[in-house]
This record gives C-alpha cells, structure tokens and sequence, in this order.
C-alpha cells in the first residue's frame, strides 16, 4: 500500500471536474501539497495507507472556493461609508485611505480577511490594492493562495506619489514573489477611467513581461461607459484591448454593463471575468449580463468585492445571490442552475483567473485546496437524493459559510472543527479596533468641515485667490461702449457664454458656502462652443469694503470640478442649495495698464429686474486692492457716469434668497 500524509474519507466528493464526477462515498488523497487520488473509498482505503485521516461521513469534500475579486486590506473600512453610489462612495473611502494607508493597514487589514475568508470556504483570492507586497506576505503567513495584483493609478497614492513610481513598485513585486507556491503577482491598472493610455500600454507591457496575470475593473457602471464613449469615442472594453491588456492573461472585474459585441471580445481573448453581485446592487451599478457570458464561452468566476462595498467575504453569499440573479435578468428560472454557479466559484472561478492548471477542482495532480461542508444542519435538513445533481443545489441555495467544517490549501490544514489554525485572531481584532477608533475621528471631523472635504476629493489643483469688485444695477447694458471705446481702456478679450451656478450652503452666518458652476461658451452664431465645470469655496463674509459695496473677496479653493453636479450634491450634503442661472457678455480690458473684467449680467433664473454690471480684478496685497478699488470707483462715477445708489453690496447668492431685485 502507498503511505500518503492526508486521507479524507467517507464524504460526498464533488469534484467540479470536466465530468462533473460525484463520489456519494467518496475520498481524496494528499500527499505534500497536492492531490495524488480521488474515488471511492473503498478502493482508496485499499490502496492509500495515511499519517492522517478525517472521516467526512455525512459531509461534502470539494475543492476550496475561488473568490475572483476583492481588496483584502478594506476590511478595516468595512461599513465606513454604506447606501451611496459608487462615485459617492470613492469620494469617502478614498480620502481615508490617502491618511491611513501604510504597509502595517494594509497587512492587518489582509490578516483580518485572510480570517474571514478561511471561515468561509475560500483558498484562493484574486486582490487589488496597495502596498500589495503585504497582502502577498499575509496571505503567504496564512496559507492562503492569492492572486495578488499591484494598483496602478494616474494620480498619488497611498504607495506611490507617480504612476512611474507604481510601475516600478510593480516590477519589483513581481520579482520577489514569482515562483511562491502561494502567491501569484499580477500587475491591476485600477480602471480604464483611472488611466492614461500610456498607463495601459505600460501595465500590459509588465504583465507579458513576465507572464503574470493583469486584473482591472471593467465597465462597471453606466457612467463609466458613457464616459469612456464621450472621451475616448469607445467604450472600456474596446478601449483597453486596443492598448494590448487582452494580449495576455487578463481578468476584468464586474463587466456589468458589457453588450454582445465586447463579450464575444472577452471570449475571443481568454478574458476572465469576475462577476460581484453584492457589491453591485449595494452600489446600485447593476446586474451583469452573467447569463449572455456563460452562453458565449466566457470564463466567468464569482468575487466578493472589498468589505468595505459588500460588506463582507462570503462566498456563499456570492454563489447563491448570482444563481437568483440570473434568474431574474433572463425571466428563466432555468437560468444558471446551482451547479454552474458553484463552478464559477471553483473550477471556472480558477479558469477566470488563469489559475486553472493548480486548483479549482479535486483532480489527481492539482494542488489540495479542500473544504469540508457539513449539510446536516437545520437549515438543510432533510435532502433528496434521488437526483444525483441536487447537492448542488443544497450548496447554493441551502448552505452558508457556516457549515464550513474543514479548509485545507495547498496541502496544509488552516481550519479544523471551525477553529482557525495559522491565525492568532484576537491581536488582530484588537489592533483592528482600535485603528477604528482613529479613522472614525477621522471621518468624524472631515465630513462636517466643508474644506476638508473639498481637499480630499479627487485629483485637482487647489488654487486661492482674492478679488477686489463692484456690482450695480444696469439697465442699459448697450452704455457700456461708453467704458469699452475710452481712450485709457484697451480690449484684450471678449467672451460670450451662459452660466449655471449651483450654490451649497451649510447653516450659520460663518459657514462656508460651495459653488459649483457651469460655464457654457457662446459663438457668435449662439451655438454652445465649449463647456467647463469649476468649484468655489468662499465665505460669506468680505475681507473688506474699501468704498461703499467696492468688495474685497477671498476664494480659498478654486479647482476644476471633475464629477457631475449629483455628486456633490450626494457627497456635500448641504443644508440649502440655491441656483442662479444668467447670460454673461465679459470683456477683459485693461483701464490706465491694470487688468480689469467687465461682466454685464441678464438674469434667467430666479426672475430678476434688473440686469447687472460687475468690474473686477484679481489682487495681490493691500495697497493693490486699495489701489484697484480707487480705479473701479472711478470707472463707474467718472466714465460711466452710474449713480452710487445703484450699487449693491451683496452676491448674487445673497440675492438669490428671496428673488433678485
């Protein structure tokens, strides 16, 4: 007889290979790290003689789960920012982890989950996050098997101030950890949305560089779809083929909003897909065409996402949500059956992630990543066997992560009757706390400080700015030739375009204010030329007041606004909004050689009056704005000729509050 380390007998052995071969009586010999036979148990007592052997009676023996995506280190951020939408939702967690992420975040966050997921039945994890040489050495620590992919951004992050520095950070990885019995390295350009062109061609340079896997997220919701065809005049898929990403082992997050063409594009690439139904209904992006995919041949696996969108690591919960799922999208409930779910999150799920060859699947040669499942429980009691195949359905539809008994990977045990084996978790619990306590002070302060906010949004240049003006009433707009035709005035520029201002203002006479406007530029044939969208933090009260309503004003934060309106409506949560929307003639002149602009406003919404006038100038200092202020009283008194009573002391936002006068 053969003596082998490990025999797991008596069990119900789905093996998930191309046969679909069940085993009611069935067992699994491991030797070292990997599987030397699979049968019936009869014939392998007969054959195999063990160190060890775990009767399985009455239990399911099947290959550990594949959770196809996920960012390990987020479970410390786990329920942070919960019921927003995605870009909402980026707009908290990013800041967060601009502050607290570090290598000790990113390895206790990477414990944590490796916990969660041994409790849960999962082996192999496919990830995406930072300092990912951590998430390597915990999941190595552990035991786990881990695909472990490197973010690449176009902007800082917590790992890297360049996407240069990324790139770098990458290949280094890469050379580190190729050839680990456990971790897989891999090179993740977060999204197509998140980088340049040369950002791609450079990540899948790296990725067939060394032959490893490249993970990205994909098409996840609408408004990254339409993005990417306004921009780019293609959606993602197309988009990050044509820079070579398909060119190797690729698998591509989410794919929630794929149409029939880029999925025959992902099957005709070997693309893997990792389908995340949790996360994609708690961020309202969608179901994916998971059915349509599957039909075409597309090699799809199940992930859980990163606790912090889902809000946990359950795979069964992943399973049995994309069974229903599908269901539901397709009006068939013959749609995606039990078995072809659990495939997903096993031999499939490994196929997505380029994998297939080690695990996935109990067959003689692959490594031993097992669970045992015991399904005599109350919630799955009784069963049916009169049909061989309704295991599966007891999986998918009945079981839950709890009923995980046993997890083996890689020929090692890493939980036995429940209790973790290669995890001290209570130091990680503990530590995990009280990072909570410092991230929820954190969170605390910067979600009701409106500057805070606007710093820790996005990618933007911040720039300050103080302006000295005067606004008055004026009736008469075709009276300002008076100004323009003066022989100290010089013309350098004229500009027509209408304005949409959104204003969000946060209770209190002191409490800033956020302007969001919209700048639509006008042709001569009234035809919109160009649009741009800007961000204005100021506060209501002036710097000073020089001559009667001659303002000095200060802006703290002036930036590109790079989101939709509905975001920062979602994201400021402001306790009144105000919208003024006007049809603004500017002139930049120059009156005595200083720099001056000439507004000549109509009023569209609220109704208004009266039109307005308004000179202003950026400053510099004091004396400037002084000097500046003498200069605008002049214009107005001296060349115009315009009365002080017509002069208002307020911003249009003041008079907004009622109606404009």
């Amino acid at each position: 007889m053969q003596h082998v380390d490990q025999l797991l007998v008596g069990g119900i052995v789905l093996t998930m290979n191309a046969d679909w071969t069940i085993h009611r009586n069935g067992a699994v010999a491991i030797q070292d790290d990997h599987i030397v036979a699979v049968g019936d148990s009869d014939s392998i007592l007969q054959t195999y003689t063990a160190t060890e052997t775990l009767d399985c009676t009455g239990q399911v023996i099947m290959p550990g789960l594949v959770n196809a995506h996920t960012h390990l280190p987020m479970s410390l951020v786990r329920g942070l920012a919960d019921d927003l939408r995605l870009d909402v939702w980026l707009g908290y967690l990013m800041p967060t982890e601009r502050v607290f992420v570090d290598k000790n975040f990113v390895y206790l966050g990477t414990k944590l989950a490796a916990a969660e997921l041994i409790l849960g039945g999962t082996t192999t994890f496919a990830d995406m996050y930072y300092f990912e040489g951590e998430v390597a050495r915990a999941a190595a620590e552990v035991g786990l098997r881990g695909l472990c992919g490197q973010t690449v951004l176009k902007f800082p992050s917590p790992d890297a101030e360049t996407y240069e520095m990324s790139l770098e950070y990458t290949e280094q990885f890469i050379q580190e950890w190729q050839g680990h019995p456990l971790v897989i390295p891999a090179v993740a350009p977060h999204a197509p949305y998140t980088s340049t062109d040369e950002i791609l061609v450079e990540c899948a340079r790296l990725a067939q560089k060394y032959d490893v896997p490249l993970i990205i997220h994909v098409s996840e919701t609408k408004q990254e779809v339409e993005d990417s065809r306004t921009e780019y005049g293609m959606p993602p898929v197309p988009r990050i083929k044509k820079h070579g990403l398909f060119d190797g082992k690729c698998l591509c997050a989410h794919c929630v909003h794929v149409d029939p063409g880029e999925i025959r594009t992902l099957r005709n690439h070997n693309v893997g897909v990792a389908h995340n139904p949790s996360s994609n209904l708690k961020l309202a992006s969608g179901i994916a065409p998971v059915h349509e995919m599957l039909t075409q041949g597309v090699h799809i696996g199940i992930g859980t996402d990163g606790a912090a969108s889902n809000n946990d690591l359950d795979m069964f919960t992943e399973i049995h949500l994309t069974a229903l799922l599908a269901k539901v999208a397709t009006n068939d409930p013959t749609s995606v059956p039990a078995k072809q779910a659990l495939l997903m999150a096993t031999r499939l799920g490994a196929k997505a992630c380029h994998i297939e060859d080690i695990t996935g699947s109990l067959e003689v040669g692959k490594r031993a990543d097992i669970i045992v499942v015991d399904l005599n429980r109350v919630h799955n009691s009784p069963s049916f066997v009169y049909d061989p195949e309704n295991i599966y359905a007891q999986i998918v539809y009945a079981a839950k992560s709890t009923d995980v008994q046993h997890v083996m990977c890689n020929g090692q045990w890493l939980l036995r009757d429940r209790q973790l084996l290669t995890i001290d978790i209570e130091p990680v619990l503990q530590e995990a706390r009280a990072l909570a306590l410092k991230i929820d002070e954190f969170v605390r302060e910067y979600s009701t400080n409106i500057m805070a906010k606007l710093m820790l949004i996005g990618s933007f240049q911040r720039q300050e700015s103080f302006e000295i003006q005067l606004k008055v009433r004026f009736n008469q707009p075709d009276h300002v030739q008076e100004l323009l035709s003066h022989p100290d005035v010089e013309i350098v520029k004229h500009s027509h375009y209408r304005q949409y201002d959104t204003y969000f203002l946060f209770g209190g006479t002191e409490a800033g204010r956020v302007r969001y406007r919209e700048d639509d530029y006008i042709d001569a044939e009234d035809n919109v030329t160009n649009v741009r969208a800007r961000l204005t933090y100021t506060l209501p009260t002036k710097e000073r007041e020089f001559d009667k309503a001659v303002l000095l004003s200060h802006s703290q934060f002036y930036a590109p606004a790079d989101r939709p309106l509905r975001f920062y409506r979602e994201y400021f949560k402001a306790t009144e909004e105000r919208e003024i929307h006007k049809e603004r003639m500017r002139w930049q002149i120059f009156y005595k050689g200083v720099q001056f602009y000439v507004n000549v406003d109509t009023i569209l919404h609220p109704d208004a009056r009266n039109r307005y006038l308004e000179i202003k100038s950026r400053t510099w200092s004091l004396r400037d704005a002084e000097y500046k202020a003498s200069l605008i009283s002049e214009i107005m008194r001296d060349v115009l000729q315009i009365d002080e009573s017509e002069r208002v002391a307020a911003e249009y936002v003041e008079l907004a509050a009622t109606a404009i006068e």
